[in-house]
């Protein structure tokens, strides 16, 4: 399923019905972001990691932050106003989202999650997870987030050594 035999993928078609402009970028064989980006013309602090997390009370989340940044568990905590919030495994996230663990997106996800996103990720043009292994998906940051309705705030810290 992850050839270009298999598209439109979910991710394209959830796209296409948002009214939200993509673009699908092959990942060269070693899978980086970082030479897909560069194609766009983009940087690797464009990459958004998109992660899928459990909080209080068993509900689960889409949270999205930049690729060059660190989750702050304290901080996606108080954003939700929970006491409790941990990643799930990634047996979870596949059949929550029916993408496997580093090609998640919320885009044509099995369940439609709220998104809470870092706000470090607006007005830029970003790459993410498609869905597929053999792509990445580059879009405008904001129409993603708006097309989502995610919940914004400041939930990362910077990388150690960066």
């Amino acid at each position: 399923m992850d050839t270009a035999d298999a598209r439109p993928f979910p991710a394209e078609q959830d796209a296409a019905a948002r009214g939200l402009g993509i673009s699908l970028v092959p990942r060269d064989e070693d899978g980086t972001f970082d030479d897909a980006a560069s194609a766009q013309g983009l940087t690797a602090e464009a990459g958004v990691k998109t992660m899928v997390a459990k909080v209080s009370g068993g509900k689960a989340v889409f949270v999205l932050i930049p690729g060059t940044r660190r989750l702050d568990w304290s901080r996606l905590r108080a954003l939700l106003a929970v006491n409790k919030a941990s990643l799930v495994p990634p047996a979870t996230a596949l059949e929550l989202t029916g993408y496997e663990s580093g090609t998640i997106t919320p885009l044509g996800s099995r369940s439609a999650l709220p998104v809470y996103a870092d706000e470090r990720i607006r007005g830029r043009r970003i790459g993410m997870g498609s869905g597929s292994r053999d792509f990445l998906l580059f879009t405008d940051a904001d129409a993603l987030l708006a097309s989502l309705s995610a919940t914004l705030g400041d939930i990362t810290t910077e990388t150690p050594g960066t």
